[in-house]
């Protein structure tokens, strides 16, 4: 049964075949078979050398040209890496290093201040202490003054009122002595 198939297929092509070529498709009749093959082989021989000579080195030189282009991209980011990382150690120590040098400034600042406030400070306290001495001694060169201002005084108002009330003029002198003693007497308390 098998062959008998195979025997009606190959009937219905080789007559199909036939049948084509006599309806205008001459690639098809067997006459024409070994023409075709040799300008099959001659297409396709110099098709495949066009492609293997002129395409596949330029498609292959192409691949070659990117490959190293990304590799030498890779490499070329890899160092800039390298050197941005190298960079950023730098700026870290960089920014480290002025750290320590506004904290230096500004302790050395802080002891220059610190040194000249003590200095201004002991000056202004000399001062002080020139001035309060200067008003002291003014103060008790006054006291004495007064005293003597009001011991004089005194005299004067002593004698003007005895003499209004007796009518006599008493001894300036013993006036004085009077008044002097008194003034002794309680100066302790004022002074």
């Amino acid at each position: 049964m098998r062959q008998l198939f195979l025997i009606s297929l190959n009937y219905l092509v080789i007559g199909e075949v036939l049948y084509a070529a006599e309806a205008g498709m001459p690639q098809l009749d067997p006459t024409y078979w070994a023409s075709q093959g040799f300008w099959l082989i001659i297409v396709f021989s110099i098709l495949y050398i066009i492609i293997s000579k002129l395409f596949i080195p330029r498609i292959k030189n192409n691949l070659e040209v990117r490959e190293n282009k990304i590799k030498n991209d890779l490499e070329d980011a890899k160092n800039l890496k390298e050197l941005a990382e190298k960079k950023e150690i730098e700026y870290k120590e960089v920014i480290q290093k002025a750290k320590k040098d506004v904290a230096k400034i500004f302790i050395d600042s802080k002891k220059k201040l610190d040194k000249d406030l003590r200095v201004k400070k002991d000056l202004i306290e000399k001062e002080i202490n020139k001035e309060f001495k200067k008003t002291e001694k003014e103060i008790n060169e006054l006291k004495k003054n007064s005293i003597s201002s009001i011991n004089s005084i005194s005299e004067k108002i002593v004698s003007k009122i005895i003499e209004d009330i007796s009518g006599d003029k008493l001894n300036e002198s013993s006036i004085k002595a009077v008044i002097s003693d008194i003034s002794k007497k309680n100066l302790d308390k004022y002074l």
